[in-house]
């Protein structure tokens, strides 16, 4: 990781509590195939904090210089119709390298600022139709982040959905039909005091978390004495987490790259659609996110095979927002759960509830 940057982020390992969002979040860049993460809870928890902390821990990308996509020069399903064709042609690319992209979606988006739109401007003093792209472009192999995502219209959160679960934006504009990559990781927070998503939109994200205010005095006083301490001096803060910081990167990076030769038993994956068949669990998602959770799991503490406790810690998150058949009902805590869990797994239901937290510790 550069020591010079230009811009100071709150260091993710800096983080005080939340253990669970945290680790939610780094088992989706580990594995962006998970679908994205929920975050539910109070104002002033640190979820946008911890969501650009996230983005500036990541090792920069390689990309197609001057490309709008951030194209990958050597993996054809993260590159754009332009370079791709250039690559027939036989031509060669320029590359350079960037930050993980870190998108705010604001609430008063339009479709066409999120997916694109015909360029005007070069339509007018050019005669020729071009396309300029949105957020989703500039999103791809990045985090995509919304906040209050339960007050936005549900027709961008479907246009959002559907980008992240296939990983390509397809616009069709005056004549013009472009499809690019759209591949990251969406992240949505919100308040549930001020509505909720409805089940039909929330099972798309592939896990939830909730966030709650610190209420130990001690804990509180030291995310204040943290805070304070970047905002007085934000190099020397940054320099003090940086060995941290750059541990945390390469055991990321690590996970990304075994995360392949991560093995789930048969008997495992046997149980884990039996616990959602047990909660009468709708689709199959929850099974496929629960797989992937756990295999993403075992890779980042260097296992190449998933195991019980594995599942165990991530099942709730993967499964508890999708159980909600009526929109009026509250997301589940996670209770029935680890009860489906426990009689499927043969454990005792008093097992102690920290087997089932989905916990992080640098």
């Amino acid at each position: 990781m550069s020591s010079t940057r230009k811009r100071r982020v709150f260091p993710f390992t800096a983080v005080i509590g939340q253990e669970e969002m945290k680790l939610a979040l780094l088992l989706n860049v580990i594995d962006p195939r998970i679908g994205g993460v929920m975050i539910m809870g109070d104002r002033g928890t640190g979820k946008t904090t911890t969501i650009r902390a996230l983005a500036d821990l990541l090792p920069e990308i390689s990309i197609v210089e001057g490309d709008p996509y951030n194209s990958c020069p050597s993996d054809p399903d993260l590159q754009s119709s332009e370079v791709r064709q250039k690559l027939s042609d036989g031509e060669s690319l320029s590359t350079d390298s960037k930050k993980v992209p870190m998108v705010d979606l604001p609430l008063g988006a339009t479709e066409d600022r999120l997916c694109g739109t015909i360029d005007i401007e070069k339509a007018l003093s050019e005669g020729v139709r071009a396309f300029e792209p949105g957020l989703l472009a500039k999103a791809n192999r990045g985090l995509l982040y919304v906040d209050e995502v339960n007050l936005l219209d549900d027709h961008l959160v479907d246009v959002l959905l559907d980008s992240a679960a296939s990983g390509w934006n397809t616009v069709e504009r005056e004549g013009i039909s472009v499809r690019h990559p759209a591949r990251f990781v969406l992240i949505g927070s919100g308040n549930p005091e001020e509505g909720e998503l409805r089940p039909q939109l929330l099972d798309r994200f592939g896990m939830s978390v909730e966030v709650s205010t610190v209420r130990e005095a001690e804990l509180r006083v030291q995310v204040v004495d943290q805070r304070t301490a970047f905002d007085t001096d934000p190099e020397l803060f940054s320099s003090d987490k940086q060995s941290k910081q750059d541990e945390l990167q390469n055991k990321v990076v690590d996970a990304q790259n075994r995360l392949q030769a991560v093995s789930i038993d048969d008997d495992l994956r046997l149980r884990i659609s039996a616990v959602c068949g047990e909660l009468d669990v709708d689709g199959l998602r929850g099974d496929i996110v629960t797989n992937r959770a756990s295999r993403a799991l075992a890779a980042f503490e260097g296992r190449d095979e998933v195991t019980e406790e594995d599942i165990a810690r991530v099942i709730s998150c993967s499964l508890r927002h999708r159980l909600r058949k009526d929109p009026l009902e509250q997301i589940d805590s996670g209770d029935r759960v680890i009860k489906a869990f426990c009689k499927i797994f043969e454990r005792k239901e008093d097992s102690n509830l920290e087997d089932f937290a989905l916990s992080f510790s640098d």
